[in-house]
């Protein structure tokens, strides 16, 4: 293993192990050993770089929301009238549901631990905060936080059937929820 000096990037290292581990095992089976076996890192550098397993899942978390946020971003901000942010809205839902099982099980991990634990509110709530304020820049406050739960729940439900709704069911939702 190469010592810490010569391993500039084992923070990030550690931070994606989290997550994988948690996509495989869930929040319950994650420990320092076994993020440290995956990292491939002494044991002793989860402690350097961590206070404890609080801190390095509200960091891993927070980094799954920012990559998360990113993709929001990256769909919303090309919208330059009403028709395309709708648009963008329609497209940001398949393209979230369409993302490897891995995402939408952490996105998952991280809601069931927030409602456990309410100190992991506040990265769900800054999480919501961002996705909000992005959609705020096409649509009203009131639409916006309409938009933002009719993208969890469609892309949950089309992530999760068997057959997935398509694009029309997904254009006639939005435009409900975005009629004048």
């Amino acid at each position: 293993m190469a010592t810490g000096h010569t391993d500039p990037q084992r923070r990030e290292r550690i931070l994606a192990a989290t997550l994988d581990l948690i996509a495989d095992e869930g929040v319950a089976g994650v420990s320092h050993r076994k993020i440290a076996t995956r990292s491939q890192v002494p044991l002793g550098s989860m402690t350097y770089h961590f206070t404890g397993i609080d801190d390095l899942l509200r960091q891993a978390f927070t980094r799954f929301a920012d990559q998360i946020a990113a993709v929001f971003e990256q769909h919303l901000s090309r919208a330059g009238s009403p028709e395309q942010a709708r648009e963008a809205v329609i497209d940001l839902i398949h393209t979230l549901s369409e993302v490897p099982r891995r995402d939408l099980v952490l996105a998952h991990e991280l809601y069931t631990l927030a409602a456990r634990r309410p100190e992991y509110r506040q990265l769900t709530q800054e999480w919501m905060d961002r996705s909000r304020h992005l959609l705020e820049q096409h649509f009203d406050a009131d639409t916006a936080r309409q938009l933002d739960a009719l993208i969890e729940g469609l892309t949950l439900h089309r992530a999760l059937a068997g057959s997935p709704h398509d694009r029309a069911l997904t254009r006639r939702a939005v435009d409900r929820i975005t009629a004048p």
